[in-house]
């Protein structure tokens, strides 16, 4: 019971989600018949999925020419049979509306048809664009059209082969509201030039105008750093050697198919004075000249192609590298403070005892113990000269002044 009503309501979703995409594109067969007079050739159909024209006739002709006109260019080719298939790489967009003319070489018999996608004007999304990053990752984003409902969704998918195979999205990039804003994919494999994007949009509003585009991947992979960045210094004239190897990309390229830019800068400048512009070489090497044994220098590195199908947008910058000698400050400073440290402790040092104490009390004299064996002779003669009767005088004397 469960299993059925989800096969039903799963039925139900892609049918919603695909039909105004299918309503826009079944709409040409209308144009057609009410634009063309009675021709042999009937039934124009657009098969969105293969890129593929197909069409009935009431007669057999030996061959038949078919034409693309779009805002975008043209393409004509010569078939055989019923069917003008258009390959992803010389295919044109479908949302800005496109004409189709089946001729019948060596007559006057001809069938024209155009295809206008329906929906609100303004509904279909802006400003989109992908880009693949670190060699296997894509993102795309856009901006949701200006004129659509407030309850519209979109949704992706990527085509990049002629077949009906298609990829949808796998991780969506929500924005306000829940609405989808972009996409992103890995394991993205660049091994078709050309890929086709289509993003259309569902509301239970209104209906919303359909988005196509088709991108060259080789345009769109931004490329990784260059690799193994080394630098080797010499004390003499010779300077710095600077070698690297080129980035990872998606699949493989030669080394003539890249150019490299190289920024160094004097880590000692102030960020404002650093004028140095960068250096571009077409090789994984480069001698660095102005080399100063007493400065330091940061080094950063990117690459973008030069030649072959590679994109021509410069890539990511290397992690900065850092090579020659920093002044060293630091035993200065070091110094400097040293000795103002101890100023500074002196006078303070200084100013506290001259507030809190004196030199007499803090260092007071130390007394002299009296030498008997060092009595001079003169006192010792004086002594033993003193007759009693001066002793005894003064003994007199000194009673005499305690009594009083």
């Amino acid at each position: 019971m469960f299993y059925t009503l989800g096969l039903i309501w799963m039925s139900w979703w892609c049918m919603t989600l695909f039909h105004p995409l299918h309503a826009d594109l079944q709409r040409m067969e209308r144009i057609c018949s009410a634009e063309t007079e009675e021709s042999p050739i009937t039934n124009l159909t657009w098969n969105w999925r293969r890129m593929e024209l197909s069409w009935e006739s009431s007669k057999n002709f030996p061959s038949y020419t078919c034409t693309m006109i779009s805002s975008d260019g043209r393409r004509r080719k010569q078939v055989k049979n019923r069917k003008c298939g258009f390959s992803i790489e010389t295919n044109l967009p479908l949302h800005r509306g496109i004409n189709f003319t089946i001729e019948v070489p060596n007559t006057n018999i001809s069938k024209h048809c155009r295809l206008i996608p329906e929906g609100i004007k303004g509904s279909a999304i802006e400003n989109f664009s992908c880009v693949i990053y670190d060699v296997s990752l894509m993102n795309c984003t856009w901006q949701a059209g200006r004129n659509a409902p407030g309850d519209t969704q979109y949704f992706l998918y990527l085509k990049k082969s002629s077949d009906g195979n298609k990829s949808d999205c796998e991780l969506y990039i929500k924005g306000e509201n829940g609405m989808h804003t972009g996409c992103r994919f890995q394991n993205v494999m660049v091994k078709e030039k050309n890929a086709y994007f289509l993003v259309y949009g569902i509301s239970n509003n209104a209906r919303i105008q359909f988005y196509d585009e088709y991108i060259n991947l080789y345009n769109i992979e931004r490329f990784t750093p260059p690799l193994n960045v080394s630098v080797n210094c010499t004390t003499d004239l010779a300077g710095c050697t600077i070698t690297w190897q080129k980035p990872r990309t998606s699949y493989e390229k030669p080394e003539h198919c890249f150019e490299y830019e190289i920024n160094i800068q004097n880590k000692d400048e102030p960020e404002k004075d650093k004028k140095d512009p960068p250096v571009t070489v077409n090789t994984n090497k480069y001698e660095f000249k102005n080399y100063n044994v007493k400065k330091k220098y940061i080094l950063k590195i990117r690459a973008r192609g030069r030649s072959c199908t590679v994109n021509r947008s410069w890539g990511e910058w290397s992690e900065p590298i850092e090579f020659g000698e920093e002044k060293d400050y630091f035993l200065v400073v070091l110094l400097l403070l040293i000795v103002l440290g101890t100023i500074l402790v002196t006078l303070l040092l200084f100013f506290l005892c001259k507030r809190y104490c004196s030199f007499k009390r803090v260092f007071p004299p130390i007394p002299q113990p009296r030498d008997k064996f060092n009595i001079s002779h003169d006192e010792n003669i004086q002594t033993e000269n003193m007759s009693p009767s001066s002793l005894s005088c003064t003994k007199e004397i000194t009673m005499v002044e305690e009594m009083t």
